[in-house]
Order: structure tokens, then sequence, then C-alpha cells
């Protein structure tokens, strides 16, 4: 049934949307790009609009009046105003320098054998299990294990970590539920206890272990004169751990979805593996984890001929910027192959995702493998979305492998 656009509200979408935005979407970039919701907040659908969102130095990240509209007091609030991602220079700035270096092109070199032993042996399981869910027995193992060593979690609180991560990035959805925020609370909670008790200890043993680079370059790390405050060490972990976590989950889990459904490119790709490169990146494009962003107006900006005035809410819609015709040919066709494909499934400007090169050698490495070691890998039942519109990705994906 067709949209009636001016009806559509971001903050009040329904199971529908949910289940598969892309028909909205490609209505709303035809009908209203610069789609006005009943609040006051825009949403924007065409990819040259959030480009310019993104690049633009006038639009702010910070989300301190926002959040506190929509979650009041609360430990969801104290997190996602002192993260990394809703925040603007000189305080962006800072965090960002002290986490850049474990990301360089030489650290993820030196990550790529503890990627590769890590897959293989998930691999090793699955052979063993023959049938499993993707996302439980594979996909949310690999970054938990990688963001893990990175930051030296223990492996005791590992298998919370989807959990955590779900609960409070649940509650950016536009539409929360107070059950959702409540969950979210509890999250920020009890994961700031256990970040607190393992910075504490890795403040007063900084030799302890060989692991947790990253942990140890933002509590010893400095910056312009400036350290992270033990609040500020706890909240960007979080945010770390939850960005790190969930996005490659959701890459690994999409991907697999996607072959499965396209069994034309999943015969290519294991005719031709040399393709997995430009595969992962068609994957991030047709169905990205991270579905919608926001910025705040600074200043005027004129967005497909419209005026959007300084004060602006701005939602970014990156699954329909990544398929918008005026960028992408064909874009609801999937093509393993294609070049150039500029998607923002990470984002762009000085907001661009710490993580995507961590990412993109992740999801190299481990769809690379696992579509070569198991070539005749199929569907074995019905699979479940997380409820979520600002992420997509998959709560449990049947597979049999043999």
């Amino acid at each position: 049934m067709p949209l009636d656009v001016s009806e559509f509200d971001l903050n009040a979408i329904g199971s529908d949307f949910i289940a598969d935005p892309h028909p909205f979407l490609h209505q709303l970039r035809s009908e209203s790009p610069i789609h006005k919701n009943p609040d006051g907040s825009i949403y924007l659908t065409r990819y040259d609009d959030c480009m310019r969102v993104y690049q633009s130095r006038d639009m702010l990240s910070d989300k301190t009046e926002a959040f506190g509209e929509k979650f009041g007091a609360c430990p969801l609030h104290r997190h996602h105003t002192t993260s990394l991602v809703f925040n603007d220079p000189p305080y962006h700035t800072t965090v960002r320098k002290l986490i850049s270096g474990a990301f360089t092109p030489r650290k993820l070199a030196e990550f790529e054998p503890l990627i590769g032993g890590i897959v293989d042996g998930l691999l090793d399981r699955v052979e063993d299990m023959r049938e499993l869910d993707l996302i439980d027995d594979f996909a949310k193992v690999l970054p938990t294990e990688i963001i893990s060593f990175m930051l030296g979690i223990p492996e005791q609180f590992r298998a919370r970590l989807r959990g955590y991560s779900l609960a409070i990035l649940g509650a950016l959805d536009p539409n929360v539920s107070q059950q959702r925020l409540a969950e979210g609370n509890r999250a920020v909670e009890e994961f700031s206890e256990i970040l607190n008790d393992l910075i504490n200890h890795r403040r007063s043993n900084p030799d302890d272990a060989a692991q947790g680079e990253v942990l140890d370059s933002l509590i010893f790390g400095e910056h312009a004169g400036h350290r992270l405050t033990q609040e500020e060490l706890i909240q960007n972990c979080i945010f770390l751990l939850n960005a790190g976590h969930e996005t490659t989950t959701s890459l690994v889990g999409n991907s697999v979805g996607i072959l499965l459904d396209n069994p034309d490119q999943h015969q290519l790709l294991l005719r031709e593996p040399s393709h997995i490169g430009t595969a992962v990146e068609e994957f991030l494009r047709v169905e990205s984890p991270l579905q919608i962003g926001n910025r705040l107006a600074g200043e005027d900006i004129k967005l497909s001929g419209e005026v959007i005035p300084k004060g602006t809410y701005i939602h970014t819609s990156i699954a329909g910027a990544n398929r918008d015709p005026a960028q992408f040919h064909d874009p609801d066709r999937v093509d393993i192959t294609r070049k150039p494909n500029r998607h923002i499934a990470f984002i762009t400007g000085i907001h661009v995702c710490l993580g995507a090169s961590l990412a993109r050698v992740e999801g190299r490495i481990a769809l690379g493998r696992l579509v070569q070691r198991f070539p005749k890998m199929q569907s074995n039942g019905p699979r479940q979305h997380v409820p979520l519109a600002r992420f997509r990705g998959f709560a449990s994906l049947p597979v049999r492998v043999a």
C-alpha cells in the first residue's frame, strides 16, 4: 500500500517500517526528501543532502538538550551525553585523538593474525555443529573477542556485551517504550560498575596484562593538557564496546542474509573469492548496520533548494542515502562487484566511524573464510530482525552449513 507521506512521523513508526524500511524510504525520497515530522525535526533521505549535513562544520552532534527531553536525568542521559559520538570539538577532538592510535594501518595489520585465529576457531566449532544460529554462534562472538581484547575486558563478562549493547543503543530509537528505557538504564549501570572496577585495577597495575592497549591510551593518554575523568573513561569505553560490537555483528549477519537471498552473488563470490573486498562494501550499502543518524543545525543550511533554519534537529537516513538512484545505479540490486561504491554506512566528516577499517578487516576475513569453507550454506528456518529502526541487524539467523 502506498505511503501517505503527509502522515509519516519518524517518531511514531511501526513494525512494518522496521521489518522493511526501503519502500517507505523510496517514497519519501521521491515525494518528501526533506520530510517535516510533527515535532519540527526533519528526516533526510537523499544522498546529497545527507552528505552535505555530514560534511558541514556547522552541524552539531551535542545532544545534551535533546537527550534531556528524551531521557530525563538518568544513566542513559549520562552515557549518551558523555560519549565521543554525541559531542563536538574540543572534547570530541581530545577523545578521538586518544583512541585513534589503536586504529592505524600498522595496528590493524597486527590484529589480522588475531582475527584470523578467532575466525578459524569459530569455523571449526561451526563445522561440528552443522546447524546453528549464525548470530549467536558466530557473528557476535568475533567482534566481542576483538574489542574485549583491545579494552582488556575479562572473559567472564564478555557474554553479556551484546545484551548491554542492544539495550543501550535501542534506547536511541525514535519511538522507545518505558520498558526499553528501563532496560537501557539498567545496562548502563551494570556496565559502568564493571568498567569502573576494571579501570581502577588497570590504573593501579598498568603492566598487569598483555591486553587493553586502547584502555591504556584512554587512562594514561593526554591531549592538549586534558586527561579523561573517571566518568568520561567509563562512558567512552561503553561507547567503544557498543559501536565495535554491534556494527560488526550486524555486518556479518546482514551479509550472510544477503548472500542467501541472492544465490547468483553467492555463487559469484564462491567462484571468485577475490571479490570479498567489494562484496563487503556492497553489503554495507544494501543493509547498513546503522540506519539513522542525527545532527543539530548550528547555522542555516540549504538542502535540496530549501533553507533549513539554525536550531533544527535533523535525522539523516543512511539507509535511504545508500539506495538513492541519483548516486547508485539500480540501487536495490545486489552487485558484489559494484564500483565505485561511495556508501555512507560509516558516515563521513569529523564523525566518520573510528572503527570502520577494523570492521572492514573483520568482515573480509570472517565472511571470506565462512563462504569458502561452507559453500553449501543455506537458510534453516525463519529469521528474526532486531526490533529497532536506528540499527539494522538480525537477532536470529538459523543456517545449515552441510
